[in-house]
């Protein structure tokens, strides 16, 4: 069976709190953003970015081996950037097959994606708001294919791909050049999700296949996209909010006496701004999108969210914001206890120097 498409290799980055999208588009001087995805399906009208990302398109990459990679950058206000690389593929099953086993497994790629969005990132320095000095990453691969030929020589349907090819479908997202167990094939194939007889899509935690037309596979390449841009920013927070408990739990093991205990009014309020920021910039990512109702579109980010990881790292973040509060009004709570005593005790001590000169008076 003849196939074309392109093979997209996402790489995200974690580089700010936040980034000024204003300030962005001046400094690349690109005109406005749309307000993505634009969506093919029938959907509502405020099912998009609140605010969209602003696009850089890029020189094509060389790699070592030779390939030429087009490729853009997307940079999303609440600090995270992408590097979408694609190369245009046409061949048959067995080759995609081992196409996507080399290309998801190919180190050089990542080592030269470093080397372009480290430039990026200089030139837009004055966008980034609280830039960080090291950079969490994340990567996605998508098979974007356009072409696949059915019984007759029409174009095929998403039932017959998943009846005659899914073995070598669930190879291509597992990224493994080896033949998967029955299981494990029918574990993955269960991640699929179509609107027409004609489109597909089947989503793995590292890969995705998406079988439709350039513009319908758009919107769901950028919904993957934005997947994989919370699945980075809520890993961040949950490292974030590790650390800061870790030092909190040693903080309340030094400020263990009465005195020390005055001392915890400062990291308390620390402890409860970064619990804030935190809460305020998952709000953002959480809010970038809307969905309301049962759409299409919702139950593709749900199953794409879910299979990546999306939630279970929203509830590690959120049980550690929990776990914030509780400390914070415990740190609160001895800090009022180490008030009362020291004011009890400057009560105790103003009465016996009055006895004393009453006494003396006497």
């Amino acid at each position: 069976m003849a196939l074309q498409g392109t093979f997209r290799i996402l790489l995200l980055y974690d580089v700010a709190d936040s980034i000024d999208l204003e300030r962005l588009k001046s400094i690349l001087r690109v005109p406005p953003a749309e307000r993505l995805p634009s969506f093919m399906h029938p959907t509502p009208e405020y099912v998009r970015f609140e605010l969209p990302p602003v696009i850089e398109h890029l020189d094509p990459i060389r790699l070592e081996t030779g390939e030429q990679l087009e490729a853009r950058i997307k940079y999303y206000d609440y600090g995270v950037i992408s590097l979408d690389m694609e190369l245009p593929f046409a061949c048959d099953w067995d080759a995609l097959v081992r196409s996507s086993a080399e290309w998801i497994a190919a180190p050089n790629i990542e080592n030269r994606a470093l080397e372009v969005v480290r430039r990026s990132l200089q030139r837009v320095a004055g966008a980034l708001v609280k830039p960080y000095g090291s950079l969490s990453t994340e990567d996605y691969y998508v098979i974007e294919l356009r072409e696949a030929q059915g019984s007759e020589g029409k174009s095929a349907t998403a039932g017959e791909l998943l009846a005659h090819h899914g073995r070598e479908i669930a190879q291509i997202i597992r990224g493994e050049a080896r033949l998967l167990s029955d299981v494990e094939r029918q574990q993955i194939l269960q991640s699929s999700l179509s609107y027409y007889p004609s489109d597909l899509l089947v989503v793995g935690w590292t890969a995705a296949l998406v079988y439709d037309t350039a513009e319908g596979a758009a919107p769901t390449i950028q919904l993957l996209e934005y997947a994989n841009t919370q699945l980075l920013e809520f890993r961040h927070y949950d490292n974030l909010l590790t650390r800061v408990l870790d030092n909190v739990y040693r903080s309340l093991e030094r400020h263990s006496g009465p005195v020390a205990r005055w001392r915890l009014a400062r990291e308390a309020e620390r402890l409860n701004m970064i619990r804030l920021d935190v809460m305020e910039l998952a709000e953002r990512t959480d809010n970038a999108i809307k969905f309301l109702s049962d759409m299409f579109y919702a139950r593709l980010y749900r199953m794409a969210a879910g299979k990546v990881g999306v939630p279970d790292y929203r509830h590690l973040v959120d049980e550690k914001l929990r776990t914030a509060a509780e400390l914070y009004q415990f740190m609160v709570d001895q800090f009022e206890h180490a008030r009362s005593f020291v004011l009890e005790l400057s009560i105790v001590i103003i009465l016996i120097i009055d006895l004393i000169f009453l006494f003396k008076g006497k």
